[in-house]
């Protein structure tokens, strides 16, 4: 599994021009939220996801090397199957390495759920959708946490 996270200042996903989840941190409190841009591979588990979140709301990348856990900052979770594209050969990416569906999304699943059992504020996309995000990537800050 591959958590792209990103220190944001306001974050909003849209599908279909309708705005499906959005963190806005300044109304909790938070001077910041995160991005989460999660992608599954076929070898991934409920443990790994579930690692993951755990590790995502407990990274100190935000303000005073603290956490969203830290500062209840709020979390977008977007599912993004192309944190597995393979670009080794030619100009086109080959998507052999993510996981399909029915594998991704109960992972993703898992991983926003696991979030919200920690406590902490959570909004998402929508699984498989053409999405649209609008963020204030803060720093800029973008960490890449791999199983």
């Amino acid at each position: 599994m591959r958590v792209l996270l990103q220190r944001v200042t306001t974050a909003q996903v849209s599908v279909d021009g309708e705005v499906v989840g959005r963190i806005d941190p300044a109304a909790t409190g938070a001077p910041h939220g995160l991005l989460a841009l999660v992608g599954a591979t076929h070898t991934d588990t409920d443990a790994i996801a579930k690692a993951l979140a755990d590790k995502a709301y407990r990274l100190r990348i935000l303000d005073g090397e603290r956490s969203a856990a830290d500062l209840n900052a709020p979390i977008l979770v977007v599912s993004q199957f192309t944190l597995y594209a393979n670009t080794n050969k030619g100009r086109r990416p080959a998507w052999n390495a993510a996981a399909p569906g029915n594998i991704a999304e109960p992972l993703v699943d898992t991983f926003t759920e696991t979030l919200c059992e920690l406590g902490a504020t959570v909004a998402t996309g929508t699984f498989g959708a053409h999405m649209h995000i609008d963020l204030t990537n803060d720093g800029p800050v973008t960490v890449l946490l791999e199983s």
